[in-house]
């Protein structure tokens, strides 16, 4: 499994205040498929409105940064793309924060979440076909090959929900990223 101190450093206070998420990206292609070392975590937040005030508290200044909190609740309203990160000065360790609620398969995704226990905490997994779909659109729009490498190691170690799958590759046309992706499984 990936470096625990992501876990301490950004899950362990989003769990604490109850505030929604999942681990996605990288982290969880490491935990599901191909361990493989990263400088960041990206996370799925769904925070409540009342919820934004509480970043502060849990990220303090001293030790991270962070946005204004103005500009977290602006990122949080956004239809699409609502991003911002948040760095740990002593160790230059960056968490990506996705807020967008808009992606076609984040209701199925957020109902099949997957819990495990760490060292620091019980945790919130993206399940591994949100991940797949994800690393398939990150890899149809930058190209680089981690991606489908991430993506292989997860169809080698874990049971998928093919049928969902194959139905949301088709509704978001990565059927040929699909295929690039196959071409590395090596089962």
């Amino acid at each position: 499994m990936q470096d625990p101190d992501f876990i301490t450093l950004f899950v362990a206070p989003l769990e604490k205040a109850g505030i929604r998420y999942m681990i996605t990206g990288s982290v969880a292609s490491s935990i599901y498929g191909e361990p493989r070392n990263t400088l960041d975590i990206a996370l799925v937040v769904l925070p409540a409105p009342d919820q934004v005030q509480q970043f502060p508290n849990l990220f303090h200044e001293a030790e991270y940064y962070l946005p204004p909190t103005e500009v977290i609740a602006i990122e949080s309203r956004r239809e699409v793309n609502g991003h911002f990160n948040i760095i740990h000065h002593q160790t230059g360790l960056k968490a990506d924060i996705y807020l967008s609620r808009n992606h076609p398969s984040l209701p199925w995704a957020l109902s099949h979440v997957r819990r495990i226990q760490t060292s620091a905490c019980e945790i919130n997994i993206a399940p591994p076909e949100y991940v797949i779909l994800h690393k398939l659109g990150f890899f149809k729009e930058s190209g680089h090959q981690r991606h489908l490498r991430d993506i292989a190691g997860i169809i080698e170690q874990q049971d998928l929900n093919t049928t969902y799958l194959y139905q949301q590759i088709e509704f978001l046309n990565l059927t040929s990223e699909w295929q690039a992706a196959l071409a590395l499984v090596s089962l």
